[in-house]
């Protein structure tokens, strides 16, 4: 019984809340386990809160732009009886298929519910899977949460972002493209060139290498002289971030932050495995250069331990993992009360990013939007604009735009995914040390 409704409706209440004890919410303990419970039917708690909206019916996608690739886009469309419908991402890097099944094993948590409720259900599927989310549960959360979202603000008339309070700044949410790719101090110059008449004014990119957990001198000092190429050749007014893509132990990471000090970096990312709080303290401690990660953390649970111990600067969950919109706010507001930005990961499909600008466009502790994107535009960004009829997650003057459309700002519709059959997962790649041994990458 929810302690709202139960003051609320008053003696109705009382009656509704002995009525459920006699029925369904005292559930039978299911023979031969006295930890688990018979399915429970709706009590109908919220009856006199609907809105008049059901889910209907749930369709999953999988859509392959080429047959080998290790991230075939994962989308989900959610269908109304009032005709409204809402599309959400929950593409998984390596695991399509996984994320796949996942949403469908949501598929009673959604069809019959009422959209408007987006925490319910979002609380609902993740509790009552009783073994907390990790990257495939996330994912299936996030692209349910998402077309949730996107319903909500079409029946409300508004994009979602204003449904989160904003937009901060009319001009549209900053952000930056990969250098991926340039590695002359000649083709760095001409990328400078290209970004100032853009008015593109940040750039990430990787370190050249995979490293041992005790690396050479060779090795370090040519990480190094790449990231002082970076901010020789890209100048002063553009903000450089490097990705060290967790490639590196904590021993070779704390060398390095102390190293590139000098170069005024945006930010560096993952100095090591996110998963190990400890390590990624001990390198912060060693480094004034801002330190980032959360691309592969779910929920805000996931983010608590390194919000606590005051480990990072910047925060970078991802809309496709952390849970949707839903998640990706209150990291957000977690982040915000600690004194941590956001700069949220997006390299996955055009779904996802856009939702993610929503989320951007409301946060007052936002930095910065990747986008694993060129400056110039890819083959992706032409299908996307066949998708979705206008070139999406595109920057105009170092910004994205905001799309003044309702929900998550774009129509999409089936046809337009059936040129891009689902391929099958497809693995990551595979990186191994000269010695054969398991590296990162």
């Amino acid at each position: 019984m929810l302690r709202r409704n139960f003051l609320a409706f008053g003696a109705a209440g009382l009656a509704l809340g002995e009525n459920a004890a006699n029925t369904e919410t005292r559930r039978a303990v299911v023979d031969g386990c006295a930890c688990s419970f018979a399915p429970q039917a709706v009590t109908g708690a919220f009856d006199g809160l609907q809105s008049g909206l059901k889910i209907t019916g749930m369709k999953v996608f999988g859509v392959s732009l080429t047959p080998t690739s290790d991230r075939p886009y994962v989308f989900v469309k959610l269908e109304t009886n009032q005709g409204l419908v809402g599309w959400g991402e929950g593409t998984l890097e390596g695991k399509a298929g996984a994320a796949m099944a996942c949403i469908e094993d949501f598929r009673d948590f959604v069809i019959g519910s009422d959209p408007m409720q987006v925490e319910h259900t979002w609380q609902s599927m993740y509790v009552h899977s009783f073994y907390r989310a990790g990257p495939v549960i996330g994912s299936a959360i996030s692209a349910i949460d998402q077309a949730l979202w996107d319903i909500r603000g079409k029946a409300l008339g508004v994009p979602a972002h204003r449904l989160l309070g904003g937009p901060l700044d009319p001009r549209g949410v900053r952000g930056y493209y990969h250098a991926d790719g340039v590695r002359t101090q000649e083709g760095l110059a001409k990328l400078r060139e290209t970004a100032i008449a853009q008015g593109v004014s940040c750039f990430k990119t990787g370190l050249p290498d995979t490293y041992e957990w005790i690396e050479t001198r060779k090795k370090i000092d040519a990480a190094v002289k790449w990231m002082q190429l970076l901010r020789e050749a890209l100048g002063p007014e553009i903000d450089i971030a490097v990705d060290f893509h967790a490639k590196t132990s904590p021993s070779v990471a704390s060398i390095l932050v102390k190293e590139v000090e000098p170069l005024n970096l945006l930010f560096i990312e993952e100095p090591c495995p996110p998963e190990n709080a400890q390590a990624m303290a001990k390198v912060a401690r060693r480094s004034t250069t801002p330190i980032a990660t959360g691309e592969r953390l779910v929920a805000t649970y996931g983010c608590r331990e390194l919000i606590e111990m005051g480990i990072v600067d910047i925060l970078q969950t991802d809309i496709n993992h952390v849970g949707g919109v839903t998640g990706l706010w209150k990291v957000a507001q977690m982040a915000s009360v600690s004194g941590i930005s956001m700069a949220p990961h997006a390299c996955e499909g055009p779904i996802g990013g856009l939702a993610t600008l929503q989320v951007n466009a409301a946060m007052p502790n936002f930095l910065v939007q990747e986008i694993c994107g060129q400056i110039h535009p890819g083959p992706n960004d032409k299908v996307w604009q066949e998708w979705l009829g206008f070139p999406a997650m595109r920057m105009v003057d170092g910004r994205f735009p905001l799309s003044p459309k309702p929900g998550l700002g774009f129509d999409l519709s089936e046809a337009n995914l059936s040129k891009y059959p689902f391929g099958g997962t497809r693995p990551m790649a595979r990186v191994f040390h000269e010695d054969g041994s398991v590296a990162e990458w």
